[in-house]
């Protein structure tokens, strides 16, 4: 079974952030720092070198692959800003109905920048994504 690529790094997650080009990016990254470490009480850490990870679980499917990953985290990517969470869970999509200008994946929130969409929904999302896998995987370390 392959082993995941993206793991945590001793990166600095600031020096990261500086490096990103576009200054509304790096202020939304800034702002996404607050938010996600409000929410998992964790602290940013660099997954591989594009992602910021905030706290991590150890998930074992059914069909044996197993893994660690972070509860909730994001990327500055060119196109736009990724934002990584939990897939499904009850009241996500009147939760997104609510969100503005976004586009969803099954774990991932593609926003343009933070000024789109109403930050304390986002919150409410990132929230209900990390209590679910909280609450899923704990005890499985």
């Amino acid at each position: 079974m392959a082993e995941l690529k993206t793991k945590p790094t001793d990166s600095s997650v600031e020096e990261f952030i500086d490096s990103v080009e576009s200054e509304t990016k790096r202020d939304d990254c800034r702002e996404l720092l607050k938010i996600i470490g409000k929410v998992t009480g964790e602290k940013p850490v660099m997954w591989g070198t594009s992602i910021v990870g905030f706290g991590n679980y150890h998930y074992k499917y059914k069909t044996g692959r197993e893994g660690d990953w972070f509860l909730a985290g994001f990327s500055p990517r060119k196109q736009s800003m990724t934002v990584y969470m939990m897939g499904g869970f009850e009241g996500k999509e009147e939760l997104l109905d609510k969100l503005g200008k976004h586009k969803m994946s099954v774990g991932c929130l593609y926003v343009n920048k933070l000024a789109d969409i109403d930050l304390k929904i986002l919150e409410k999302l990132i929230k209900n994504s990390v209590n679910i896998l909280k609450n899923s995987y704990e005890g499985q370390n």
